[in-house]
């Protein structure tokens, strides 16, 4: 891992060419950590609001833009784009110039590349909270800003990247740079192709300003699962994982000065990760209405991602082989070395929930989200303050200011995450326990949701307290940097660098090897020698072949697992699609957050179809754009919802959980009741899906105004139902009676109503409500209802404010 230094010391200058003289952007640098602390502080503090809001629903003080459902993709964005991000582009600018002996190829887009990405994040804080998602589990963020993503991410970072490795003075490229170079690819490919939607405003002007943002992916149903979770667990593999694992191997031999423990191995864990990796994602979807083939392809390459994942921290931590005692008393090593054990850990747990009988305990449940934010917090956390500790005194050309101060910040943060996912773990086993608990004449054990909900309210306390270690480590760590900062010189020094030219270098190519070995056959010797890895020592030097090598591992693997699921389609029949209200409905559930809370996905077992009714299929969900399986029951399934309770009872649960449903940790949803409809953009919504090829006949051609008139129409029904079964209309908490006939709450209801109902051919024809009519039973009803299912309805009645 060699670095400039201000000769080209022990070179015998016969052999190369003149000397340029260079030097690094450390401003650029600098910009960096300085945003990664701040997003940091920002990020932690709205998951302290979240953790806080789960056992105190009332936190929110009736704002809709603080509710959890709006600002919980605000938190994993930040946490995840802004932190994390933040943190990599850092680590990528500082190590990346000294790897290559060049400065980064141009400090314009050094600089389009850092304020972009700001401009991204602020962007994603003024959306979210206001409804403004996909609600694809971190792909939230909505087309315009999709766009900007792809501009900086390839236009800016990429092009410097890449151009910075072609213009470089150090032929051989260390293993950090390869972790780099997967992370650059791949996510450009896994954004971009997870991104591609029809936004509402390709159909004509959308009227309000949130309509302006609304799109629609053009996968549906169990494609967009299988595209989603392919994207979504690679994007935990190449922005959480592969940046990571560079900057382990660049910063942690800095810190311990000690060389990393096996090159070898470093080889071994770089393309076993790669290539393994993005088959990983069906695992998140076991039980699913996906290909049974997917599931079981997903949690076997999840079990071999043990080898990589531990030979990377076996790397890393044998890197430090001789210097342990250091670890006593220098807090960047502390950082690092709890951060690579997290790193174990995690990926240990990460294949054990993919196996499906543990995925069938874990999947929904709080464990999910301690193994995430062990993840999130201990290992990238914890690699990017010990990144920063070490980066301090070298940015800010000073001492660090207080070494006692990072060991405080130290023990704060790791008292803080282990509280965290100790108490998500406890959590979580206790929720699949009892969702599953059955008692030995087949009754549910725990009927109603809520007993689970009360059962686990501790933990989110214990949670809570957990968050405010980290976040009170972290604003320690924070004023450390800053009175680092404040020591800095009145001006930055900028060493000036030589070396010649990679063109003016004298270059041996590498030579094949003859094998050593005798008496064995010639596919032997072959072996043999590729074992020596020389030929990667070739690939180390060729930027272009190697990054083309890298994407083909990607490009490869993500074709073979995801094209077959694409002709899955062809194959669905009897599906029915929205009714125009139903489908601006299910948008207002969207962009409130719904799905956060909320599952729509019954899995095939016996305690799920006794609680919920049969089991989902994908017909059900081949026109949802994007799907709504979810990934989290904090409240209950609501794929069998329609029919269950009367709209007057919807209508009251928004309006106040509590009172429905004692023990209820939803908040309250008033302004359901007081924002109108946005019917202008219905036929636009209409005429969106009609272009991804969903059946709407009676809106083609000169129709298509149509659909808003139904949808009124179908208000109009459900507001008239309410005020004949609630004997008046909506009065809110002053008394004031609203007609509801075109507020927001009646389309949800209207979505929530279909939810697991076949709607009767003539609701199909004329957009009337699809609701059940007069002794129709809801599909849930079919072949669930035994001689218990009067309880099943009152427990399915009381689960519904659990969330």
């Amino acid at each position: 891992m060699q670095e400039a230094t201000a000769g080209p010391h022990g070179a015998d200058r016969s052999t190369i060419g003149p000397l340029e003289s260079f030097s690094y952007d450390d401003a650029i640098v600098r910009k960096f950590v300085t945003a990664t602390l701040v997003w940091a502080v920002v990020g932690f503090l709205v998951g302290i609001i979240l953790a806080a809001e789960l056992p105190i629903p009332w936190l929110n003080g009736g704002l809709e833009w603080i509710t959890f459902g709006r600002l919980r993709p605000l938190h994993t964005n930040a946490v995840i784009f802004a932190f994390a991000g933040n943190a990599i582009f850092a680590a990528i600018y500082y190590s990346t110039q000294r790897l290559c002996k060049a400065r980064m190829w141009n400090d314009t887009l050094s600089n389009l590349h850092f304020w972009g990405w700001q401009l991204i994040i602020v962007s994603a804080a003024l959306t979210l909270p206001f409804g403004i998602t996909q609600s694809k589990e971190y792909a939230e963020l909505e087309w315009p800003i999709d766009i900007a993503i792809a501009v900086v991410w390839a236009g800016f970072f990429g092009v410097n990247f890449f151009m910075t490795l072609i213009k470089r003075r150090e032929r051989h490229m260390y293993v950090a740079i390869w972790f780099y170079i997967a992370t650059i690819i791949t996510v450009a490919i896994l954004h971009i192709f997870n991104n591609i939607w029809v936004p509402l405003a390709a159909m004509g002007s959308p009227g309000s300003m949130l309509a302006w943002f609304k799109s629609y992916p053009v996968y549906a149903g169990a494609q967009d699962a299988m595209m989603q979770w392919w994207y979504g667990h690679n994007a935990v593999a190449f922005f959480l994982t592969t940046p990571f694992l560079g900057l382990m191997y660049y910063f942690l031999p800095k810190a311990a000065n000690r060389p990393v423990f096996s090159y070898r191995l470093s080889i071994l864990h770089f393309w076993s990760l790669v290539f393994i990796y993005i088959w990983a994602g069906p695992h998140h979807l076991h039980y699913s209405p996906t290909a049974e083939w997917a599931q079981t392809l997903g949690m076997v390459f999840s079990i071999m991602l043990w080898m990589p994942s531990w030979g990377g921290m076996i790397n890393g931590l044998l890197t430090l082989r001789g210097v342990w005692h250091k670890v006593l008393t220098d807090p960047i090593l502390k950082f690092f070395v709890v951060g690579i054990t997290f790193y174990g850990m995690s990926t240990f747990e990460g294949p054990l929930l993919s196996v499906k009988s543990v995925n069938a305990l874990s999947h929904f449940t709080d464990w999910t989200i301690g193994h995430v934010h062990a993840g999130a917090l201990g290992w990238n956390g914890f690699m990017a303050f010990g990144m920063i500790y070490w980066l301090a005194p070298r940015l800010y050309q000073t001492k660090l200011h207080s070494t006692q101060l990072a060991n405080m910040h130290f023990y704060l943060a790791t008292v803080g995450i282990l509280l965290y996912v100790v108490s998500m773990y406890v959590a979580g086993i206790t929720q699949g326990l009892m969702w599953r608990g059955i008692s030995p004449n087949g009754q549910l054990l725990w009927p109603d949701f809520v007993q689970t909900t009360q059962q686990i309210v501790n933990f989110y306390y214990i949670r809570l307290i957990g968050g405010f270690f980290y976040l009170g480590g972290t604003l320690v760590g924070c004023w450390n940097i800053y009175l680092t900062w404040k020591k800095r010189p009145a001006v930055y020094e900028v060493p000036v660098y030589e070396a010649p030219a990679l063109s003016d270098q004298a270059f041996t190519p590498e030579q094949r090897p003859e094998s050593q070995l005798d008496g064995i056959l010639d596919v032997g010797k072959k072996i043999d020698v590729w074992s020596t890895l020389w030929w990667h020592r070739v690939w180390e030097r060729l930027p272009i072949k190697f990054t083309v090598m890298t994407t083909l591992a990607v490009v490869l693997a993500s074709v073979l697992e995801l094209v077959p699921t694409f002709v899955v389609r062809s194959n669905l029949q009897g599906g029915v699609p929205y009714t125009p209200l139903e489908l601006t409905g299910r948008d207002i559930y969207v962009a409130e957050g719904c799905y956060n809370c909320h599952s729509q996905m019954i899995r095939p077992m016996v305690a799920e179809t006794a609680r919920y009714g049969p089991y989902s299929t994908p017909e059900e969900s081949m026109y949802d754009r994007p799907f709504q399986w979810g990934s989290r029951r904090i409240g209950p399934d609501l794929a069998r919802e329609g029919g269950l309770r009367s709209n007057d009872w919807h209508v009251r649960h928004f309006h106040d959980p509590q009172a429905m449903t004692p023990g209820s940790i939803m908040p309250r949803y008033p302004w359901l009741m007081k924002k109108k409809i946005d019917f202008e953009s219905v036929p636009l919504r209409v005429a969106a899906q009609m272009y991804l090829d969903v059946p709407y006949p009676q809106y083609e051609g000169d129709n298509r105004s149509q659909a808003a008139e139904d949808a009124k129409a179908q208000a109009k029904a459900i507001a008239a139902d309410f005020v004949l079964q609630n004997q008046r209309q909506y009065r809110d908490d002053k008394g004031n009676e609203i007609d509801l006939s075109d507020r927001q709450v009646v389309a949800l209801i209207a979505f929530l109503q279909r939810l697991g109902v076949t709607p009767a051919p003539e609701a199909e024809d004329t957009g009337t409500p699809a609701t059940p009519s007069e002794g129709e039973q809801p599909v849930a009803d079919e072949d669930s209802r035994d001689e218990n299912s009067s309880d099943k309805v009152a427990s399915t009645a009381g689960e519904k404010g659990a969330s």
